[in-house]
């Protein structure tokens, strides 16, 4: 009998050589839904989604992956950044490990780790590829890596989608309720365009699942969405993207290469000549959706020197859990400065929505 791996690469050789129309797509849609559950049996076996793996210890408030090619000066750029000592060659895959550093920014520690390039084939292994792809997974951030003479963005793409990382995606907004009976029962709380109820319960049943209620809460758009929704291996991840080595090409070839790429806001640098490497900082704290939050105990001044970085939306109950765990429990009110009071000092209750430098007092009861 075929192995794992094998079963996989001839059906995604029948998928490729199947053009998808009217006709074809419930037929890909199965083939697809047999190739998700073949990974997640393959990874079952391993003990893990992506078996071996870099040791690599998280710290700070947000730790952020270079994924690009080999030799578009990542490690350059994690040296720009943080300091760190990562081996720079004109050659490829001078980093043949994870090397981590800390860029401490805003008030922020943000942990960035130099990984060896990716390859297009990185997701069956090439390259040390699922051990790259399996750091990349513990991310807060992508920090996409390309240089002015490879923007094939898209071999690094794919690899990470056949990887079961979705960039710049959310979850499915599926809700799925396994039951004893009764077959599949399908909720469309908005019109589907593109899969329709012969597709999802062809999915399921290649899932194993013959009795579900399914309530979708999107448009889908493609079978790929709602098989995402079933299976427990995908990891969602924001990207940035940075373009390196501007230094080496004229106006006219830029020009060429921000009419391709201006739709994804990218920030042009030059590592190797330190070009907007402060821009690039800033552009990486706002895509983490940060905001800092300064403390002011009661009686005493603010100190502005040492924020407490925490995510956007961030509520006081989270403040004070993040503090300390009686805190939620002793919590009477808190006092707040800033843009979300109403005005200065205003008491509000654990559910006040904080923003950006707002200084917050907690009053608990002793």
């Amino acid at each position: 009998m075929p192995s794992i791996e094998e079963q996989i690469k001839e059906i995604e050789e029948e998928i490729h050589k199947t053009q998808y129309n009217k006709a074809t797509q419930h037929h890909i849609g199965k083939l697809k839904a047999k190739i998700a559950r073949l990974k997640e049996q393959a990874e079952k076996r391993k003990g893990g989604s992506t078996g071996k793996s870099y040791d690599i210890k998280r710290s700070g408030n947000a730790s952020i992956s270079l994924v690009g090619f080999p030799s578009v000066g990542k490690s350059t750029i994690l040296n720009r950044l943080t300091g760190a000592d990562s081996e720079v060659g004109a050659y490829s895959f001078t980093t043949l490990d994870v090397v981590p550093g800390m860029m401490n920014y805003r008030g922020a520690e943000i942990q960035i780790l130099d990984l060896p390039g990716l390859i297009e084939g990185a997701a069956s292994g090439k390259g040390r590829g699922r051990e790259v792809l399996s750091a990349v997974r513990s991310s807060d951030l992508i920090l996409l890596v390309l240089d002015v003479f490879n923007t094939n963005i898209d071999v690094i793409l794919r690899e990470l989608h056949k990887a079961n990382i979705r960039v710049d995606k959310k979850p499915p907004r599926v809700s799925i309720n396994k039951t004893d009976r009764g077959g599949i029962i399908i909720n469309k709380m908005v019109p589907q365009s593109n899969v329709d109820d012969t597709m999802i319960k062809d999915v399921s049943r290649e899932f194993g699942i013959i009795n579900a209620e399914y309530t979708l809460w999107e448009d889908l758009e493609d079978i790929d969405r709602f098989i995402d929704a079933i299976t427990s291996n995908r990891t969602y991840i924001p990207s940035a993207l940075v373009i390196n080595k501007i230094d080496l090409v004229d106006e006219i070839q830029l020009d060429k290469i921000r009419s391709n790429f201006n739709h994804l806001n990218p920030v042009y640098i030059s590592a190797e000549k330190n070009i907007d490497i402060e821009n690039l900082k800033e552009y990486v704290f706002k895509r983490l959706d940060f905001i800092r939050i300064y403390l002011k105990p009661q009686g005493m001044e603010a100190d502005m020197e040492e924020p407490l970085v925490m995510k956007a939306g961030t509520t006081v109950r989270e403040v004070c859990h993040h503090l300390h765990r009686d805190f939620v429990d002793r919590f009477r009110y808190a006092m707040v400065w800033g843009k979300s009071a109403k005005f200065g000092g205003q008491r509000v209750g654990l559910q006040h929505v904080l923003m950006d430098e707002d200084v917050v007092t907690i009053i608990v009861r002793r």
